[in-house]
C-alpha cells in the first residue's frame, strides 16, 4: 500500500511539474507574437506547413463523415416520417460536434504530430541549441510561428469538414436517396440558431486548435533529445491531444447547451 501511495506521489508531482512548466513555455510563447507579426512570412510558411498540407485528409474524411450520416440519418428519420428533416440533423450534427471534434482529432494526428517531430528533431540536432548560441530565442523564432498557424488554421479546417459533410450528406440524401431538395436546405437554414450552434462551434475549434497546437509544440520542446524520445513525444502529442480535446468538448458542451 505505502509503494502504491508513494508512487502516485511521484507520478501526481511529476504531472504537475509538467504542467508548469508548459504554462510557462505558453507565456513564453504568447511574448514572442509581436516578433512573428513584423516578420510575417514566418507565419505564412506555417500556415501552408500546418493547415494547407492538412487540407486533403480534412477534405475526404468530412465528406465521408457527411455521407454517412446522411444514410443513417435517413434510416431513422424514415420511421417517423421526417425525412425532410435529415438537412437539420446531418447540419447540427456537423457543426456542433463532429465538426470541431473530428477535426481537432485529425488535426492533432497529422499536424500536430509533425509539429512535435519537427521540433523534436531540431532539438536532438541541437539546432535549437545553436540558435541560443547566436542570441537568437527559439522560442520566439520557432514555437510562436507554429502555434499562431495551428491556432488560425484549426478553426478554419473545422468550418470546410462541416461545408463538406453538409455536402456529402446533401449528396446521400437528395442525391441517392430522394429527400426533397428544397426541404433539405430550407429546413437547415431556418432551424440552426446562428449564435447556438455556428457560434458554438467556431468557440470549440479555436479551442481545440489552441490546445493541440501548445500541447504539440510542448512536447517537441520538452522531448528527450534522442530518436526514442522524439518518438515517444510524438506519441504523447497525439494521445494527450485526443484526451484533452475530448474532455474539453465534454465540459463546453455542458457549458454551451446544459442549460438548454
Amino acid at each position: 500500500m505505502m509503494d502504491f501511495l508513494t508512487q502516485l506521489g511521484k507520478t501526481t508531482r511529476a504531472a504537475f511539474n509538467k504542467l508548469g512548466r508548459a504554462t510557462f513555455f505558453l507565456i513564453h510563447t504568447l511574448f514572442g507574437i509581436g516578433d512573428v507579426i513584423i516578420r510575417p512570412r514566418l507565419l505564412i510558411n506555417q500556415i501552408y506547413s500546418v493547415g494547407v498540407l492538412t487540407f486533403l485528409i480534412i477534405t475526404i474524411s468530412g465528406l465521408f463523415v457527411g455521407m454517412v450520416l446522411g444514410l443513417q440519418g435517413y434510416n431513422i428519420l424514415s420511421d417517423f416520417g421526417s425525412e425532410e428533416a435529415l438537412g437539420v440533423m446531418v447540419a447540427a450534427s456537423l457543426v456542433r460536434e463532429l465538426g470541431p471534434v473530428v477535426s481537432g482529432l485529425l488535426f492533432a494526428g497529422r499536424a500536430g504530430s509533425a509539429l512535435t517531430a519537427e521540433i523534436g528533431l531540431m532539438k536532438a540536432t541541437e539546432q535549437l541549441s545553436g540558435m541560443e548560441m547566436m542570441a537568437i530565442d527559439p522560442i520566439k523564432r520557432i514555437m510562436t510561428p507554429r502555434f499562431l498557424a495551428g491556432f488560425i488554421s484549426m478553426p478554419l479546417l473545422a468550418a470546410l469538414f462541416s461545408s463538406v459533410g453538409i455536402l456529402g450528406g446533401h449528396l446521400v440524401g437528395v442525391g441517392l436517396l430522394g429527400v426533397d431538395d428544397g426541404s433539405y436546405w430550407s429546413q437547415m437554414q431556418a432551424n440552426l440558431d446562428f449564435q447556438d450552434d455556428i457560434i458554438n462551434g467556431v468557440i470549440k475549434s479555436i479551442v481545440f486548435g489552441f490546445v493541440a497546437t501548445w500541447i504539440a509544440i510542448f512536447e517537441g520542446y520538452d522531448a528527450i533529445p534522442t530518436s526514442e524520445g522524439v518518438s515517444r513525444a510524438t506519441t504523447r502529442t497525439v494521445v494527450n491531444s485526443a484526451f484533452s480535446i475530448l474532455g474539453l468538448d465534454f465540459i463546453l458542451t455542458a457549458l454551451m447547451f446544459g442549460d438548454q
